[in-house]
């Protein structure tokens, strides 16, 4: 069952008209993540426990206030900062002498609250609950070019992906496939990747010469919107 839960937002994604299908399955995540942290979830103790543990990335909290539910962010946020400063405050009792620096040490290196705040800098429920489930979208993207002929004339007939999202399936190919199939699986991505890179760099050239008076009165083409898909193969901005 599970199973075919997942084929359907990968098919999904796959079937739109856009430059990246890992990108678009990707931001449906993290909106659903959104609505989810922000909906009635945020009262629940064990949904209320792992965000004060893990709090949010910037990118991630400025969605959540975009949210409007400034009440649920609130109540969100006060949690976090309580039980951060619950731990900072034991952390600091317990930590012992201030560390000081060594020749072989940098001063702070090794004290139990910056080794903290390093940690949860560095963490995000949004991230991990998207990136849960995105990585088994990948698992299900090498599942359905095994089995499915369609899937696979589906996947060639896609407008390639981002840079970012190439890496990661030229990097998993292997874990999945293997022999002939996963040369044929990397021959297929790097030809979409360079193919569809290509194109969108063509779009831009020719949207910069729009700027030129010289073809001013040239037909845009494909070259409008150039540049938000020129920012999206390089970054993964949607």
């Amino acid at each position: 069952m599970k199973e075919k839960l997942y084929t359907i937002p990968v098919n999904d994604a796959f079937d739109a008209d856009c430059e990246c299908p890992l990108c678009a399955m990707k931001k449906s995540l993290e909106t659903n993540a959104i609505e989810f942290t922000m909906g009635p979830s945020y009262m629940e103790d064990d949904i209320r426990g792992e965000t004060s543990k893990l709090g949010f990335c910037d990118k991630h909290l400025g969605l959540l206030y975009k949210h409007q539910n400034r009440l649920g962010l609130s109540l969100i946020l006060k949690s976090h900062m309580d039980k951060t400063v619950k731990d900072i405050e034991k952390l600091s009792k317990t930590s012992g002498k201030i560390p000081t620096a060594s020749f072989f040490k940098k001063k702070g290196e090794g004290n139990e609250v910056t080794s903290y705040i390093e940690q949860i800098k560095c963490s995000c429920y949004i991230c991990n609950k998207v990136e849960d489930t995105f990585d088994r979208y990948i698992a299900t993207i090498f599942h359905l070019y095994h089995i499915e002929e369609a899937f696979r004339k589906k996947m060639k007939e896609c407008k390639g992906f981002c840079t970012e999202h190439y890496g990661v399936l030229y990097g998993s190919a292997p874990k999945y496939l293997s022999g002939e199939e996963c040369n044929s699986f990397l021959n297929e991505i790097n030809k979409l990747y360079i193919d569809n890179i290509k194109r969108v760099s063509e779009d831009l050239e020719w949207f910069i010469n729009k700027f030129d008076y010289r073809y001013a009165d040239e037909p845009w083409k494909n070259a409008k919107d150039a540049l938000p898909r020129g920012m999206q193969k390089t970054n993964s901005i949607l």
